[in-house]
């Protein structure tokens, strides 16, 4: 097992592939997950404005974008919506994948603010606060305590569906382990090691988003 893996993966510098995967499915992630925090909170506000027409472009978003299987998303973006920009596959995916978080956020987003006590709302204005005020230094960030185990989640749950950002040919994770795959015609090797650096990935930052959790929790006792 160990000459197998040394033969699929060490040899011919064939690591430096799945190295360079991880990058990207990490550079997706990341980028995403800012541009789905961006959205979210417009749309989450959009979502608890008095004004129907607001409310109702916000639900169309969440209830379309969470409709739609992201693989499909991903290729209705990269074949149609962005085929005449002729964008870069990477920014296309990263593009896609924000707007695809941006919904759930929006939803996390929505239920943080809306599961904040009215009377923390009410005392703002008490003192003299405005509405937008109010949202900032009293609301926000009680919601965003409250939100942000689901929040961190959604990072985690991101890095996992990268793997579909194969179908337009952007060399991620899982497309650095098929590439060995066809290279070597070992199948379980390479993609055993995907999967045991998406375990050891997710796994990981789950424990350090616990910790920070915590740490948050704890500095609120204090």
């Amino acid at each position: 097992m160990i000459q197998s893996f040394i033969d699929t993966i060490i040899v011919g510098s064939r690591w430096i592939l799945l190295l360079q995967g991880l990058g990207i499915t990490v550079l997706i992630a990341a980028c995403a997950i800012l541009i789905g925090t961006v959205l979210g909170c417009i749309f989450a506000l959009l979502k608890i404005s008095k004004h129907k027409i607001l409310r109702a472009i916000a639900t169309i978003y969440t209830t379309v974008i969470r409709g739609i299987p992201l693989a499909t998303q991903l290729m209705i973006f990269y074949f149609v919506v962005f085929a005449p920009l002729k964008l870069d596959r990477l920014l296309v995916a990263i593009l896609a994948y924000g707007i695809n978080s941006g919904a759930y956020c929006t939803e996390i987003f929505r239920a943080g603010i809306q599961g904040v006590d009215r009377g923390q709302t009410e005392a703002g204005r008490s003192l003299g606060l405005n509405k937008s005020q109010t949202l900032l230094k009293i609301v926000f960030p009680q919601a965003a305590k409250a939100v942000l185990p689901t929040y961190t989640s959604e990072f985690i749950v991101l890095i996992k569906e990268t793997s579909v950002a194969s179908f337009i040919a952007v060399t991620d994770l899982t497309k650095a382990g098929d590439m060995i795959r066809n290279a070597t015609y070992n199948a379980w090797i390479p993609l055993l090691t995907s999967a045991a650096i998406y375990l050891c990935l997710t796994v990981g930052l789950t424990k350090f988003f616990g910790i920070f959790e915590k740490r948050m929790a704890r500095s609120d006792r204090s």
